[in-house]
């Protein structure tokens, strides 16, 4: 390592976010830069640890010490040769990635951990603008053809990959724009869009093929794609939301957190969305339900909104604010987590359980929750329990349920080749990624089940190795 005292001499420094009372006024990122020099003290903070437990917890398996060294040694385009060696778009996860590698860094044992996710973002935005990052065009072509369904991160994980090794690759998205969940479900104040763009633009000049506005399934027949393609993979996330089954769930003003999201997502686009169809929490009482990033989510562009007030519940304990003694290092923390949406505005309260929505003419006007507890049966199986005398009746304009997704849409392709699902729903591979449907395989959240960005990328680079044994062999 460069500075092998790094750790011990420069304090943890992070980029910081624009003041609240700027940011709440328009979508365009929080998150601010460090200045180069900054940057590379930061980088000397990785220590010479021996075994890079960052390492380890990152799931594209990032060579972090090494493209850190790169860093604090000023060379910027070894950097970024190391971290796209394992990562097709690290300006994505330099973004977006809760970073399980600084919950896992040596240094956060007893001081505070690298600035890692920070530190992948400037050495991608230092390449591209010094032009290190170009289109690698592949010399030579193997004449197999792969048709990939979705273009959210395991998709174009996927198809880079595959085109990489030659292989002629088309990507199907069923909206109008590449991205999936990123461009659509994450708002632009946390990722923007044109980021998205530059990235696609590069895979469009390897060779990639994208084509939009084609629902596979529905616009495009699956069997048309087996006829067509050497290999076919759905890479489609797992896109069905969890519902909340409970009295006045169809009342005007309850909508999945989906919904707005992709809704103002379109907004920022500048899609014209009738007044009637529109989600406007300006001026209302805003409940979020559920207490994850989705729901951080909905918080922040509620606030945006000009709401009259934000409040989150989560059904779930409130977490300690430090690590207990049955979550040690290295392992990802159950802590409490405040985002940048938190810091805005929010009311957040925890162990409240939704009872049932309350209307007037088919329009919400209040929620009724309920306190429960959590114990453990004579088995050590959590058991939730509603606190009697508890109920409380909440004035809401607007719910937004946020509790994570169940698994893949099945209606369409899924159902159209009948491949076999799992017990979760999700779609059933074997260890080669192959679904029950000869030439089909999947690819990220389609069978592993909703998880991080990095996780779906590491998974599409998988897949890809897979479907490329079967094409060759």
């Amino acid at each position: 390592m460069g500075n092998p005292k790094g750790f011990i001499e420069v304090a943890r420094k992070e980029s910081g976010y624009r003041p609240v009372v700027e940011r709440i006024d328009d979508y365009g990122e929080v998150e601010q830069t460090l200045n180069e020099q900054d940057r590379k003290l930061q980088a000397s903070r990785c220590m010479d640890c021996g075994i890079p437990f960052c390492h380890w917890a990152c799931p594209v398996g990032s060579k972090i010490p090494e493209w850190q060294d790169a860093i604090y040694k000023g060379d910027w385009k070894l950097a970024s040769d190391i971290l796209h060696s394992t990562n097709s778009f690290p300006e994505f996860t330099g973004r977006i990635c809760p970073n399980p590698c600084e919950k896992s860094c040596v240094l956060a044992i007893h001081k505070e951990a690298v600035t890692i996710r920070e530190n992948e973002a400037s050495v991608v935005e230092k390449a591209f603008a010094e032009g290190y990052i170009q289109p690698r065009i592949p010399k030579v072509r193997t004449g197999k053809k792969v048709a990939v369904i979705g273009s959210g991160p395991a998709g174009m994980s996927t198809a880079d990959v595959l085109n990489q090794m030659g292989h002629t690759v088309t990507v199907y998205e069923k909206d109008e724009a590449v991205g999936g969940l990123m461009r659509f479900g994450i708002p632009d104040f946390k990722l923007n869009k044109k980021i998205i763009d530059r990235r696609v633009e590069i895979f469009k000049q390897e060779g990639i093929q994208f084509k939009t506005n084609q629902y596979v399934g529905f616009d495009v027949k699956g069997e048309k794609l087996l006829k067509d393609f050497d290999a076919v993979v759905l890479a489609i996330g797992a896109m069905q939301p969890r519902d909340l089954p409970v009295e006045g769930r169809d009342l005007k003003g309850v909508y999945f957190a989906m919904e707005y999201l992709t809704q103002q997502n379109r907004v920022n686009r500048g899609d014209k969305i009738a007044n009637k169809d529109r989600i406007d929490a300006k001026g209302k009482n805003v409940l979020v339900i559920g207490g994850g990033d989705t729901g951080s989510d909905c918080v922040g562009t509620s606030n945006r909104h000009k709401a009259k007030s934000v409040t989150q519940i989560e059904i779930l304990p409130k977490p300690p604010e430090e690590r207990g003694a049955g979550n040690p290092w290295p392992y990802w923390p159950t802590t409490l987590k405040t985002s940048t949406s938190h810091e805005e505005g929010c009311e957040r309260r925890w162990s409240l359980s939704t009872k049932r929505f309350i209307g007037s003419n088919g329009n919400l006007k209040k929620v009724e929750l309920v306190e429960v507890e959590w114990t453990k049966d004579e088995k050590g199986a959590w058991k939730m329990n509603e606190v009697p005398g508890s109920e409380q009746i909440m004035d809401v304009d607007l719910v937004f349920l946020s509790m994570g997704f169940v698994h893949a849409v099945h209606r369409g392709l899924v159902e159209e080749l009948a491949i076999e699902i799992d017990q979760r729903g999700n779609l059933k591979v074997n260890s080669h990624y192959q679904t029950s449907v000869d030439k089909v395989f999947a690819a990220g959240d389609a069978h592993n089940g909703a998880s991080l960005v990095v996780t779906a990328i590491q998974k599409g680079k998988e897949a890809a190795q897979a479907v490329n044994e079967f094409m060759m062999e």
